[in-house]
Formats: structure tokens, C-alpha cells, sequence
């Protein structure tokens, strides 16, 4: 690693009469350079900033869309238009294996341009001299074909420590713990398994060797690729808890002799046995995170490779006979990203806009009728998914005390054949049929009658698949000339209550037909009365709708937290 120096800062200094040679406008250049890149890489990091994706066009070749960078040295890398490359005719790619993963990587890069004759130059040498008038800042593309050391990506060991638990040109296995965490606290420890496509089915089996720290859910690491998986990386969490005791350090690693590590049924040496380790602090860690952050040293602050560059994408190659394909590309896939001040702001109001509707749902409610005489029926369901409360409630068609005083039924109206001279001579050929006496069960006194027209399709397949049935509510001529057109004629409904002998007669109005046949009315009978009545006893004591409303929504939230 070298450590490149910006500072410290020194400027020209000019005053009338100053000679000023190359020396000076290279370090008028140098000042100004230095102080942005210091501040690009203290303030901004490094990473991509936009754009710069990269983009499979064949087989064997790529694109890199335009996008801009910040590399290690606050430098910026800056990709004025697309291009496509070639795998094999990259700098850093071999020929030697196919089956692989390779990464794509952009790097800082200077050319002169623009040769001119130098005049001062030609006085000391005979023969004619040129150099170049301009340097252009540009960008180099290169294939690296080993993953990064884990620990050499920028602010790797920030909050996280990564050890290799074992590497080859084939598999890599990779754990992943936070540096601190508090006295009993719970944590994940993510293993992450990198590996080349079509190598083999990969497993892995351990026991845990750990100080300090207890596995809640057993010492046995299991882990089994999928028998169908396609994947080059996979990753599990095992829970953990730390020691109760603070100021004291933890390591986690894999115990002598117990891995089993197999690509098929060929079993893969782990060389060493690399732990990793964490702090039990009793502070804050947030707050201890931050401490080490700003208290590091400008030396370690700038550090950074001498030749740095940023991994774009891990392309993943599989081989077809002689040769090799593109299977598939993964964009950025170390993270390394640029995020800039106002992006930053946006994502922290969209996480308080979260936060804030974290807690509110949608409810949504449906209502059945049963058969006479079955028991009525009130589930309420919660969807944690997407925030849904969801209520139930199966009412029981004919007589009985109903729920909250309201009942349904079904009634056939029989329609005779008529002809418009039958009726009227003049204006439309309407005729009206009625039903006999219907008793709503609900006793006597004033009751709110709503009536339907119900149609049914008779096709066995529509009734499986529970799309049959149609309820047409209003004037149901507003669908004429639609997909959704009743096939019965065109009906008016009307009804007359008898308010002493708890009945009451439905009526159809119905154009000219030729054919015999029913009309099927679907109807409601709600007591305003019977409902408060009932609604006080079902509830235990609720006072009104919305408490009851507000319990059962503390009851779906408490058993979505159960779950």
C-alpha cells in the first residue's frame, strides 16, 4: 500500500518581474489538482457516482454505458460516451481457463496529445524534437481475474470485519462480523460463498469455534446448494448472541478438523484457520463507529493502493468446448458507490415517510350470505405483507335474529310470455309481475328493503371457477351493449313493505319477452332497531362501532406479531 501525500499545500507566489519557468505552472496545476482530490476523497469516498453499467451485447463481449467515478485518490474518471470490448482482447485476460469469474475494472488514466515542435529544444539538439501540447485525463479498462482481498476496498473494516475462510480459482468462502456490539446483544454473522458457475454442487459443514459468543440455534454451520441453483454467490446468517460482560473481545472462526467443505463429491482443504474477531463494548456503537471514523489520522484517511481502481462488474464466464460464453454480469459487486449529499437527503425523507406509515393499514371488508339456519360467522386476518386488515362476516339467509340486524334472501319471480298488442298498442311494451308475501324475519316495524338483480350462468366451468354469478345492483340497462350486459331482459325492481305483519312483496318491470322464464331477486332487510340491540350484546360491552373496529385491529396486530 502507498501512501500518496496532497499536502502540504504550497502555492506561487507572484510579484512584478518574476521569471516564470515549467516549474512553476506545473506546480500552479499540482495545487489546485491536490486540494480537489484531497477533498473528493475525505468528503465523498470512492465508487461510481452514475452510470458506468456494463451491459453483456454477445457472447464474448461487453458494453460500458457512459458514467462518471471517483477512484481512491479523489481522482475523477469520467466515461464520455458507450463502448463495447471484446473479453479477449483486454488487458489482464488469459486464455488459460474458461470456466471462471473475471472482473471488469476501470482505473485513472492520463495520454498527451497534440505533438508540436519544441522550440527550446532545438537548440540543444540538432535533430528536430516534439512533445506534446495537451494531457488528456481519461480512463483505462482492464480485466482482473482474482477477487479483491476483502480488507483493500475502501472503508472495508469501517463497521464490518471479513475474513477469507478458504479461496481458490474456483470457490470462495467469505464471514462476515460486526466489529462491536453490546453486552448479550443479538447479531448475524453472514458467510457468503462465491463460487464459478457449473463447478459443482457446492456444501459446506462446520462447527463453530467461538469465544465470548453463543450460537443460538446450535454450533453445526450447515450450508447446501440448491440442487437446481444457477447462482455464483450465495449467502446465510447465523444468529448470535454476544457475552454479557463488556470491554472484552469475542472471536468467531471454524473449529480444528470439523469442515467439510465439497464441490460434488470432491472434498476442498480449508490451508488455515482464519477467526475473526469483535469488540463487546457497553457505549454505543453508532456512536463508537463514528468515534473511529473521525479520530483516524489523515494518513490513514488518505491511504489508499498506488495503481487503484473500481470493479464495475464480475462477469461469469462458463465454458463451451474450446471456448468460453458470457453467462451473466453483476453490476458494482463490491458496492462501491458514490452517493452524493442530495441523494442522501431524498433516501433519509423516503425511510421517515416509511417510518411514519409503518404503522397504518388498509381495511377491507366482505360480506357472505350462509345458508338459513347455519351459525353466522366474523373472521378478522391481517396482512403484515401489505399492511391489510381484512373482516369476514358470513350471515345466515330467512328467519333468526341475524348480525346487527340485517338479513338476505333470494327470491324467483316467474315471467309469462307478452307482446307489445297484449299490453298497450302505443309506447313500450312493459308488463310487471310480483312475488307473493315475503316475511324478512326481522318482526314487526319499519325496515329498509334493498333489492339486486341476481343472474346466475348455468355453466358448470363459470361455477368452479366462481366467476358464474353476477349481482347487478341499480338499473342494470347501464351495462347494455357491454362485456358485462345481463342475458335476463331489461328489469325494473320495486318493493312494497308491510310494516305490521313484518313482510313485505317485490315487484319487476320487464320488457317485451317471448320465452318463460324467472327472475331472480337478490334482497337485504336491514332494522335500524335490532342492530343497536344486537350490536350491544355481540360486542361485550363496546359502546359504539368504532371501538369495536379499534379492538379487533388490536387484536389482528397482536397476532401479527405473534406470527
Amino acid at each position: 500500500m502507498k501512501k500518496t501525500r496532497y499536502y502540504p499545500f504550497e502555492r506561487n507566489r507572484y510579484f512584478y518581474g518574476k521569471l516564470l519557468t515549467v516549474r512553476d505552472f506545473e506546480s500552479e496545476q499540482k495545487y489546485f489538482n491536490d486540494k480537489r482530490r484531497m477533498m473528493n476523497r475525505l468528503l465523498h469516498g470512492s465508487g461510481v457516482l452514475t452510470g458506468l453499467q456494463v451491459v453483456a451485447v454477445d457472447e464474448k463481449s461487453v458494453s460500458v454505458e457512459m458514467g462518471a467515478a471517483i477512484d481512491a485518490l479523489g481522482r475523477e474518471i469520467v466515461v464520455p460516451s458507450p463502448m463495447t470490448l471484446k473479453l479477449s482482447m483486454m488487458d489482464g485476460f488469459s486464455n488459460n481457463q474458461y470456466a471462471k469469474n473475471v472482473y471488469l475494472c476501470i482505473a485513472y488514466d492520463e495520454k498527451e496529445k497534440e505533438p508540436v515542435h519544441a522550440v527550446a529544444n532545438s537548440s540543444i539538439r540538432s535533430d528536430e524534437i516534439n512533445d506534446y501540447n495537451r494531457v488528456l485525463e481519461s480512463y483505462r479498462l482492464f480485466i482482473r481475474e482474482d477477487a479483491p482481498d476483502p480488507a483493500a476496498l475502501p472503508l472495508a473494516n469501517l463497521s464490518d470485519q471479513t475474513v477469507v475462510l478458504y479461496q481458490d480459482t474456483h470457490v470462495r468462502v467469505l464471514q462476515t462480523t460486526p466489529r462491536y456490539v453490546n453486552p448479550g446483544q443479538l447479531f448475524e454473522m453472514k458467510l457468503r460463498f462465491e463460487k464459478t458457475l457449473k463447478a459443482g454442487r457446492l456444501s459446506f459443514q462446520y462447527e463453530l469455534a467461538a469465544e465470548r459468543v453463543e450460537a443460538i440455534e446450535g454450533t453445526t454451520i450447515v450450508f447446501v446448494e440448491p440442487q437446481d441453483g444457477q447462482e455464483s454467490e450465495y449467502e446465510i446468517k447465523v444468529l448470535l448472541r454476544a457475552d454479557s460482560t463488556a470491554s472484552v473481545k469475542g472471536t468467531i472462526g471454524v473449529q480444528v478438523d470439523s469442515a467439510v467443505l465439497k464441490l460434488d463429491d470432491r472434498q476442498l482443504e480449508l490451508q488455515t484457520q482464519t477467526v475473526g474477531e469483535l469488540q463487546i463494548i457497553g457505549e454505543s456503537v453508532q456512536e463508537r463507529l463514528m468515534s473511529d471514523f473521525v479520530k483516524q489520522s489523515l494518513e490513514a484517511s488518505l491511504e489508499a493502493p498506488s495503481e487503484p481502481c473500481i470493479y464495475l462488474a464480475k462477469i461469469c464466464l462458463v465454458q463451451v468446448g474450446p471456448t468460453y460464453v458470457i453467462e451473466s454480469v453483476e453490476q458494482v459487486p463490491f458496492g462501491e458507490y458514490v452517493y452524493n449529499s442530495s441523494v442522501m437527503y431524498r433516501l433519509s425523507k423516503a425511510n421517515e415517510y416509511r417510518e411514519e406509515t409503518s404503522g397504518q393499514f388498509v381495511t377491507k371488508s366482505k360480506v357472505k350470505t350462509l345458508a338459513p339456519g347455519q351459525p353466522p360467522e366474523f373472521k378478522v386476518n391481517f396482512n403484515k405483507a401489505i399492511s391489510e386488515l381484512s373482516f369476514d362476516l358470513s350471515i345466515p339467509a330467512g328467519g333468526g335474529s341475524g348480525i346487527a340486524g340485517m338479513l338476505s334472501g333470494v327470491v324467483d319471480i316467474p315471467i309469462e310470455p307478452f307482446t307489445k298488442i297484449a299490453v298497450s298498442p302505443f309506447g313500450r311494451a312493459t308488463k310487471s309481475f310480483f312475488s307473493g308475501e315475503i316475511a324478512h324475519g326481522l318482526g314487526e316495524g319499519n325496515v329498509l328493503i334493498i333489492t339486486s338483480l341476481e343472474e346466475s350462468s348455468g355453466e358448470a366451468f363459470s361455477e368452479m371457477l366462481s366467476s358464474g354469478d353476477r349481482v347487478y345492483g341499480g338499473a342494470s340497462d347501464v351495462f347494455k351493449g357491454s362485456e358485462f350486459e345481463p342475458d335476463a331482459p331489461e328489469v325494473k325492481i320495486g318493493t312494497i313493505a308491510y310494516p305490521q305483519k313484518g313482510t313485505f312483496r317485490i315487484g319487476v318491470k320487464v320488457q317485451q319477452t317471448s320465452e318463460p322464464g324467472n327472475v331472480r331477486v337478490r334482497w337485504w332487510a336491514y332494522s335500524a332497531e335490532m342492530a343497536s340491540t344486537t350490536l350491544g350484546s355481540a360486542s361485550g360491552g363496546v359502546d359504539s362501532l368504532d371501538e369495536a373496529l379499534s379492538a379487533m385491529r388490536e387484536a389482528a396486530s397482536a397476532g401479527s406479531g405473534a406470527e
